[in-house]
């Protein structure tokens, strides 16, 4: 069990973790250059609106500008997108969002490039909002795209679903809501962007992906890749919403105008307005079983609003769909989603991806018809689970490990799962203050599923100064990365993490090893490691061995250098092996993340398991939920940080809270309401006081060859529909809408009762 005193000698302090937690670590947005320019965006003055012209003449003539770009100043492709090239770097003829960019600026202060914004002329001719999905569907409405406003359908379906309702004995249907959930990362975007007199360019930017943003700057700018260069990291929390361009367009067409470092650094509100969301959802559930339990049919509606433009809509679609089918064996499915273009905010990736939304409504399917059927509702999950015969919810061929009854058992013998029958004691709470007990269960995929590109590699190399230097192309956003790195290393080789040097987040420096997203760096870093193991270490005993005139047969690697396995002394240091070599030792891997022998676009291979419960309570004079229990069992195969793994499921329960219980970027009419985080409300230390309990299940079948699935956004799945549950068990109030709206759980019949204090 982890928990926040769990102790051991695989407990290590992270790298990067005293820089933290002093405040000493500099940020990409920290830095600063002599002689650099402030950019600024202008964004939209609506969400919707033909521009009939841009006039910058005034601003160019403020004393301190040195740049003013439009559409027209864009030399190659004026759009960017990870999957779907469609957003405009700068509007030409139109705006569909009020962070849409118009114009950029750079200037010698902040003051000035502020000033020059409120400059330029915008001439606009606005046109209706459309601030719905079914708005959006409608027939006459406005096309926000040549191709209309459907951004994507996803559909499943597996026999006869209608024929299946008729022979169910109960039936429930639900419509659930979810919310546009901001991802509030510390370091809002930005960066600087610095050209060189060779004529390349360096970028310092917080992304997840730094050889796509490379990729998508050097469309841009129409210039080849290689004249570019992007630092990624370390990055101040991204979530997912650092994964796709931002401010990076501006800064880079701006530095290389002005042939001077330009910085960007959104304020939190220009991040609100700009920023990406999670997707708010619509979804609605039909679900029925027979009489013993077993479901016969399941019906899925999903109606997404993606925004403006697609990002990664489509996929999110395509994961939600997926997990909305789940880990549970339907006898008949029928699923239809769609993705909708609207002129609210940017909807997109955002950590957990979909499943977040489906999972909600689904376990919330799974709590109705288990107390329609008069069942313990988590018997009602274990009679309706996948069976263990390596099959995932669309039929496909998947890794098993037996997870899914492993963290099912784990959750039944819970102290908290044990505790639920006695909540009816009120001990000594006011009889307002109302206890509920309630669980989920989670399946969640990994890696971005099956036909869609996902490389991955890494390269080892003994440097000439005796460090072993480890290179790899993946970000470190917050999440442990160089900590879990270096304890595989330690742990894997041998090696001590002084003879390392960890080379990340820079294009110049790395392979290509695919995103920060999707759980996926763990697992592909171990899978590198274990295929350059062998190789690596063969050439370094070679290489020792004909410096020490020995049998390589004779030495290992170990701390420090090269040690006679008979005698423990050790013959060499890593530094004088490296002086004494001709060539350079090293290996480099490059492989694919695996995927199901399927058809179906994004199904995925791996899943990681979880189980959720959670004690709450509900003070039904205020409507307020306290969360004060937490118990996850999570099936993802072996744990490689402690620390890591304990921080991963807290952090991910902690954005969930917020998910569930207060955080929405409210829109009206396409304009954000909620500008700050003044009136968004994110959990705070207050709202996480509870215990954390945490159950790692690490084995994985014999002969497995995956090694530790990733679990960086399974801890953020499901806590909402286990609340959910808790609340139902308090109250006997279905919450069915994100987040619980407090109104709808005040009960005024406590007001006033003889003999009660309130």
């Amino acid at each position: 069990m982890l928990n926040r005193s769990s102790s051991g000698t695989r407990w290590r302090v992270r790298p990067d973790g005293p820089d933290k937690v002093t405040g000493q670590l500099k940020y990409l947005t920290d830095m600063s250059a002599p002689d650099m320019l402030y950019g600024r965006v202008l964004r939209a003055a609506y969400p919707h609106a033909a521009i009939r012209s841009v006039r910058t003449e005034r601003a160019l003539a403020l004393p301190g500008v040195e740049a003013v770009l439009t559409w027209k100043d864009v030399p190659g492709l004026n759009r960017f997108g990870i999957a779907r090239a469609d957003q405009p770097v700068f509007c030409e003829d139109r705006v569909r969002y009020t962070g849409d960019a118009v114009a950029a600026v750079a200037a010698a202060t902040p003051e000035v490039a502020e000033y020059a914004l409120q400059l330029i002329e915008v001439d606009y001719e606005p046109l209706q909002v459309l601030t719905e999905p079914d708005e959006a569907l409608a027939e006459g409405a406005p096309q926000l795209h040549q191709e209309g406003n459907l951004l994507h359908r996803s559909e499943y379906r597996r026999g006869d679903a209608d024929e299946a309702f008729g022979m169910c004995a109960h039936i429930v249907e639900a419509t659930y809501r979810t919310p546009r959930q901001m991802h509030t990362y510390m370091e809002t975007e930005g960066g600087l962007f610095v050209p060189g007199e060779d004529g390349r360019l360096t970028v310092y930017s917080p992304t997840q992906h730094g050889l796509m943003d490379r990729l998508q700057l050097a469309r841009i700018l129409a210039v080849p890749p290689e004249s570019i260069r992007v630092v990624s990291s370390p990055i101040g929390g991204s979530f997912g919403g650092k994964d796709e361009l931002n401010v990076q367009p501006y800064g880079a067409l701006l530095a290389r105008v002005t042939g001077k470092p330009v910085k960007i650094h959104q304020s939190r509100m220009e991040s609100v307005r700009a920023g990406l969301k999670r997707h708010p959802m619509t979804i609605r559930m039909k679900t029925g079983a027979d009489a013993s339990g077993r479901i016969l049919a399941h019906q899925v509606r999903v109606l997404a609003d993606t925004g403006p433009y697609a990002t990664l809509g489509a996929e999110v679609l395509n994961f939600a769909t997926e997990h909305a089918v789940g880990s549970y064996a339907f006898g008949a499915v029928d699923a239809v989603s769609i993705s909708v273009f609207t002129n609210n905010g940017m909807s997109g990736e955002f950590r957990g991806f979909g499943g977040n939304q489906a999972l909600f409504a689904l376990e919330g399917q799974m709590d109705r018809l288990a107390e329609a059927l008069g069942m313990d509702p988590w018997e009602f999950r274990r009679i309706n689970l996948l069976p263990p015969d390596g099959t995932g919810p669309f039929g496909q061929p998947i890794s098993v490990t037996g997870g899914a009854l492993k963290v099912w058992n784990a959750l039944k013998e819970s102290r908290l799962w044990q505790e639920r029958e006695h909540l009816t004691e009120s001990g000594n709470r006011p009889p307002w203050i109302q206890t509920g007990v309630g669980a989920a269960f989670v399946m969640h995929g990994a890696g971005l599923g099956y036909g869609i590109p996902d490389p991955s590699g890494g390269r080892l190399l003994l440097a000439q100064d005796g460090k072993v230097e480890v290179a790899f192309g993946f970000e470190e956003c917050g999440q442990g990365l160089l900590a879990t790195l270096e304890q595989m290393l330690v742990e894997m080789y041998g090696l001590d993490a002084f003879d390392l040097r960890i080379v990340i987040g820079d294009t110049d420096a790395v392979p290509d090893s695919g995103s920060s997203t999707a759980s996926r760096v763990t697992s592909m870093m171990w899978q590198a490691l274990k295929r350059m193991q062998k190789p690596f270490t063969e050439r370094l005993l070679a290489a020792a061995a004909e410096a020490a005139s020995v049998s390589a047969e004779c030495l290992r690697i170990g701390n420090g250098g090269i040690y006679d396995i008979y005698t423990q002394k050790q013959v060499m240091t890593y530094q004088e092996l490296a002086a004494a070599g001709k060539d350079p030792i090293r290996a480099e891997t490059s492989f694919a993340y695996p995927v199901s022998p399927t058809t179906r676009i994004g199904a995925h291979y791996l899943y990681s398991y979880a189980a959720v419960c959670v004690r709450i309570e509900v003070n039904r004079l205020t409507g307020r939920i306290r969360l004060l229990d937490q118990f996850h069992a999570v099936a993802a195969g072996p744990v490689m940080n402690p620390q890591g793994y304990l921080g991963q499921i807290e952090g991910g329960s902690g954005m969930a809270l917020g998910f569930t219980l207060s955080e929405d970027a409210v829109m009206e009419e396409g304009i954000y309401k909620t500008g700050n985080l003044d009136t968004y409300l994110i959990p705070t230390a207050a709202d996480l006081t509870g215990p954390v309990e945490v159950l790692p299940i690490e084995d994985l079948p014999e002969g497995d060859e995956h090694g530790p699935r990733g679990i960086g956004e399974i801890g953020s799945v499901g806590l909402a529909p286990a609340i959910a549950a808790a609340v139902r068990q308090a109250t006997g109030i279905w919450l069915e809408k994100l987040p619980a709206n407090p109104a709808l759980l005040q009960d005024a019949s406590f007001l006033g009762r003889k003999g009660e204090t309130v």
